[in-house]
């Protein structure tokens, strides 16, 4: 069990040895209780050792920031020296009240052992902080998205979790053993230019050698786009650093053109893609030539294979039925419909 005083008697020899120790001034009242000038040591020590605490991060937080040259780890290597200092005057305040240390110490670490099981989500919160610091992920500054889509700036990395400042203007909180074993997605880790992509869906009888330049000369004209220059390496590829549109596939519709473009920053994508957009739409709808945006439309084609239609014309319950070259004839309830023989369409596609 923790030692929670000291007993009657050594409270009686402590406090004279104590006075006596500390040096007790001759003008220090006697009426005064014994007790009073312990209680007033630990008010000093607990004064120093914030400013002594205050001092040391003043005298070491520019070394340690040359050193470590990481936000995160200089933030933890100060908080690291406060707690260092806080505990020494903690010991001390101890010393001073009477407690054993060597009892203390092995009493917590029997009630640590003990209680160790009910605590294991904080301690596994920093473990994974030390992963995180040594692993790097992100850095403090980092714009990240979450797997589930929460974007924004990392505010701060300790030991036990990791603050985001949300696009939103909101602080998100995430614990590192949750954190970890999520999808985060880094736009600022290495080069804060970012890749994006555009479809645009053209009919098969557009100009297709036009219908892409169009599209590279207006996405050129945002200011957040960049326009060229020297290929931009993502690991052992170079990609093209201007506005680039590719054939990307033969649809159904039309023919799929797929702009590529470089974002200067991550911080305003869906701006960036909404100018880019209104761009490509302006230009293609001032543009001369010969490019028609696809849509997905249907004919539906009746010919002397497809049969016939029974159209009702009114309430009375009769109708008529429309053949193959578009001839009416009354409807015959009790004829039955024979079914061609050969295989039977409804239409073509085109």
């Amino acid at each position: 069990m923790v030692q929670a005083g000291v007993t009657d008697t050594a409270r009686a020899t402590l406090a004279p040895v104590l006075l006596q120790g500390l040096g007790q001034p001759s003008w220090f009242p006697g009426w005064v209780p014994e007790w009073v000038l312990p209680l007033v040591a630990s008010a000093v020590v607990v004064v120093l050792s914030w400013a002594v605490a205050r001092l040391v991060v003043r005298l070491f937080g520019r070394r340690i920031a040359r050193r470590f040259e990481r936000p995160s780890l200089t933030r933890t290597a100060l908080r690291g020296l406060r707690l260092t200092v806080y505990l020494l005057g903690f010991f001390i305040i101890l010393r001073l009240s009477g407690f054993d240390i060597g009892s203390i110490a092995l009493s917590v670490t029997v009630f640590s052992a003990v209680v160790g099981v009910i605590l294991a989500p904080i301690v596994g919160s920093f473990i994974s902080g030390v992963f995180l610091l040594a692993d790097q992920p992100y850095e403090i500054g980092d714009m990240v998205e979450l797997d589930d889509g929460t974007r924004g700036f990392v505010d701060d990395i300790t030991l036990r979790y990791t603050k985001l400042l949300t696009v939103d203007n909101t602080f998100l909180v995430i614990p590192n053993g949750t954190i970890r074993e999520r999808d985060v997605t880094n736009y600022s880790a290495e080069d804060a230019r970012t890749r994006l992509a555009l479809d645009v869906l053209v009919t098969y009888e557009s100009d297709i050698p036009a219908a892409r330049g169009l599209i590279e000369r207006a996405a050129r004209k945002v200011d957040v786009v960049i326009e060229g220059g020297p290929r931009i390496r993502v690991g052992a590829a170079r990609y093209p650093a201007g506005p680039t549109c590719y054939i990307d596939s033969y649809a159904d519709n039309g023919v799929n053109l797929r702009l590529r473009y470089w974002a200067e920053e991550p911080y305003k994508l869906l701006t960036t893609r909404s100018r880019v957009q209104e761009e490509v739409w302006g230009a293609l709808a001032e543009t001369d030539a010969d490019i028609e945006m696809a849509y997905p439309h249907t004919h539906l084609v009746f010919d002397e294979t497809s049969g016939q239609l029974n159209v009702s014309t009114g309430g009375s319950g009769a109708g008529r039925s429309v053949d193959g070259d578009g001839n009416g004839h009354g409807h015959r309830p009790q004829r039955e419909r024979v079914p061609p023989s050969g295989p039977e369409e409804s239409g073509d596609e085109g």
